[in-house]
């Protein structure tokens, strides 16, 4: 999706956010993407305390839910009503800085600051040697599974590849109508994402070393075939295709899902929603030849360039990016540490499940970092949806979407 029109909406009303900033000098505003109920809650505990330091100050937060947040964002920019500051996918920023709608934080924030993160969290954002936003989020991705229904199923270990998930997800099934084995997600944001556990564990590359998709491989052929086979033989629960990543989730905290793949977040609503729910924490299964791969995550904090508050913006980072209030955030929400002085605390290095997240991050793959991610995830998602609902043949479907990714590749 190019964002060329919402820069000359933006540009055409600078004179006008000039004024604004003007007369709203100590109003800072943040959008925010809602983690989970927890999230408003926290910032605005942290926005109190950073009045507080500094009187005068106003912050103006809006929780916005993820599904609609790049919707929200899109039509403020072209508004020129966007906030000062928002939380981004990582995934997005491309298209954000490509327009000149992200603003370099370098300027902004001391070295001290840019200090404090883990690196390899803080790259993905760093673009034309520039930082452009903030890790506010960093995670995996694992597998969980239900302790009880394994039990129950007599299944004694988590499966170690797919053969054996299907095996598992099989005698799950077997225990009632109400139970599912494998819960599989097939609708909004990272829809694309499910796909890529089996793709990159049958040795699949989203983008080929020639610079083209990888949708068109034999990988692929085989990740779809397999979920579409787990969804014929009624290995998942029913409506698949219709279940966005908190549908699942909650399958899975009523008890009625065997196993799942999502992010450690979850580990941190069970704990506060469901604390008697008995489940643990697995790798995600690997290919026949024992490759795996997980999905490693960022989201950012950026600065939008239009902001007439850009220093005040900058000193509210530095005060949410300290390690007092981002180890309330990342225990509050299930984070990994995103901060260096964090990964040593024993809160996250003694935790069991976030250490078997830790465990599975040198697997870990990222989205590619190129112009477009957005409709090209949204492209191998709608193929899936045509495949897993039987509208289209696996291979011509994959084909398909691959030209059309090739095309936005300029392939």
């Amino acid at each position: 999706m190019s964002l060329q029109w919402i820069k000359r909406a933006a540009l055409a009303g600078a004179a006008m956010a000039v004024l604004a900033g003007a007369a709203h000098a100590q109003t800072l505003r943040v959008t925010l993407a809602e983690y989970s109920t927890a999230t408003g809650p926290f910032f605005e505990e942290a926005a109190t305390a950073f009045e507080a330091a500094n009187p005068g100050v106003d912050v103006q937060l809006e929780v916005v839910p993820w599904d609609n947040l790049l919707q929200k964002l899109t039509t403020d920019i072209s508004a020129n009503a966007n906030a000062d500051m928002s939380i981004i996918g990582t995934r997005w920023l491309i298209d954000f800085v490509s327009e000149g709608i992200a603003a370099p934080l370098d300027d902004l924030l001391s070295q001290e600051v840019l200090d404090r993160f883990v690196p390899s969290f803080l790259e993905p954002s760093r673009m034309d040697g520039k930082v452009y936003g903030l890790p506010v989020a960093a995670s995996a991705r694992a597998m969980y599974y239900n302790t009880d229904l394994f039990e129950q199923a007599g299944i004694a270990e988590p499966p170690a590849n797919w053969d054996e998930l299907r095996t598992a997800a099989a005698a799950i099934g077997a225990l009632g109508d109400d139970v599912y084995g494998y819960g599989l997600q097939g609708a909004q944001i990272e829809t694309d994402v499910y796909f890529y556990y089996a793709f990159w564990s049958f040795g699949g590359e989203l983008i080929e070393a020639d610079g083209t998709s990888g949708l068109d491989s034999e990988a692929a052929v085989q990740a779809a075939t397999l979920y579409k086979a787990m969804l014929d033989e009624g290995l998942t629960q029913p409506g698949a295709t219709s279940n966005s990543r908190e549908d699942v989730q909650n399958l899975f905290k009523q008890g009625r899902v065997g196993m799942m793949i999502t992010a450690p977040f979850l580990a941190t609503q069970i704990a506060n929603e469901v604390p008697d729910l008995n489940y643990a924490v697995a790798a995600i299964p690997a290919g026949a030849d024992g490759q795996r791969g997980t999905y490693g995550v960022t989201d950012s904090i950026i600065l939008f360039e239009n902001s007439q508050n850009k220093e005040l913006a900058a000193q509210f980072l530095d005060f949410i990016f300290t390690p007092e209030w981002r180890g309330k955030f990342d225990q509050n929400e299930g984070f990994l540490p995103v901060l260096a002085a964090q990964a040593q605390d024993p809160v996250f290095a003694d935790n069991p499940v976030l250490s078997e997240f830790t465990a599975l991050l040198p697997d870990a793959r990222f989205a590619p970092v190129i112009p477009g991610w957005e409709e090209i995830a949204a492209i191998t998602s709608n193929a899936l949806q045509t495949i897993y609902l039987g509208n289209g043949e696996i291979e011509p479907t994959l084909n398909q979407a691959a030209s059309d990714i090739n095309a936005i590749l300029g392939k």
